[in-house]
């Protein structure tokens, strides 16, 4: 009985949202006082109407499915367990392997259908490209001098990579980056890296009498503190990651069958634009680290 009276009161207000607005429509005048009474009609009447719509999707999903039962929300820290070819893996290892796949054959797609020669004037697609390219290796220049090409080609390949691991959440499945062990891999090589640059700027020695600068006193607790930098990069990506994937657990089991829309508005944030934030931040630290050892 609730069903169909909220989806009387749902037309209702979609019939008094458009008279709203086809009101303001007629009513249009020159006077500017009575031109933002109207203004303010017409947003009142679309506010109505889009609420109205809202309620009449919802009502006919509960009509149709019936209201959704409410379980709970069950989760794991780790990742759920696949046979695959005879090997028993993580779910985020395989969901890991895809993104990888998708992105190889992105550019294999690109590199040979859309740009079979690249222009000396570039224009089109070769333009974002070459801006992509240039604010990558711009920034890597900026954030640790002296590092050259290859650092700026792995720094974009992570972040197409947590930027595709992102996007296999939104088919409701879980992001390798809320996987500790993925985290914990990129991190490790940003360790390697650290130290490789910090070799190759100052050599073994040079690297070892850093650490022990400016007395050797704290040696000890400068090699405490490089150990832990792959240790906090892992965690902090990984609890950012899994915290965003728990919220929109929480979004859709909260609102059963009346997640339509607000689930997608949500996960423009949290698959989107929270993925691009903690990339950002990953890649300031893998740089910022890097420079700290060649300098």
């Amino acid at each position: 009985m609730l069903n169909w009276i909220l989806m009387l009161a749902s037309a209702l207000m979609i019939i008094i949202g458009l008279l709203l607005r086809a009101g303001t429509k007629k009513g249009e005048s020159s006077d500017e006082a009575v031109s933002k009474k109207n203004k303010k009609r017409r947003s009142f009447g679309v506010i109505i109407l889009v609420i109205g719509a809202y309620l009449l999707v919802t009502r006919t999903i509960n009509l149709i499915f019936g209201p959704k039962e409410n379980t709970g929300i069950e989760f794991s820290l780790w990742p759920g367990r696949i046979e695959f070819l005879g090997l028993n893996l993580s779910e985020t290892v395989i969901y890991t392997w895809v993104a990888m796949g998708v992105l190889v054959v992105a550019a294999l797609f690109i590199r040979i259908f859309v740009f079979r020669r690249f222009e000396k004037i570039p224009k089109g697609a070769q333009n974002v490209i070459e801006l992509i390219v240039e604010t990558i290796q711009n920034y890597t220049g900026t954030q640790a001098h002296g590092t050259g090409e290859f650092l700026s080609s792995y720094i974009l390949t992570i972040c197409a990579l947590l930027l595709a691991s992102a996007f296999i959440e939104l088919f409701r499945l879980r992001a390798p980056a809320s996987d500790i062990t993925m985290t914990f891999s990129l991190a490790f090589l940003t360790f390697v890296l650290i130290n490789a640059y910090g070799i190759k700027k100052k050599g073994v020695s040079g690297r070892v009498k850093s650490l022990a600068s400016p007395t050797p006193v704290v040696f000890i607790f400068r090699v405490i503190s490089e150990i832990a930098i792959p240790v906090s990069m892992a965690c902090r990506l990984f609890g950012n990651m899994l915290g965003g994937m728990i919220v929109m657990d929480l979004i859709y089991s909260a609102l059963g069958n009346n997640a339509v829309g607000i689930p997608s508005v949500a996960g423009l944030f949290f698959n989107v634009f929270h993925p691009l934030i903690q990339a950002f931040i990953f890649v300031t630290l893998t740089l910022t680290f890097i420079n700290e050892a060649i300098e």
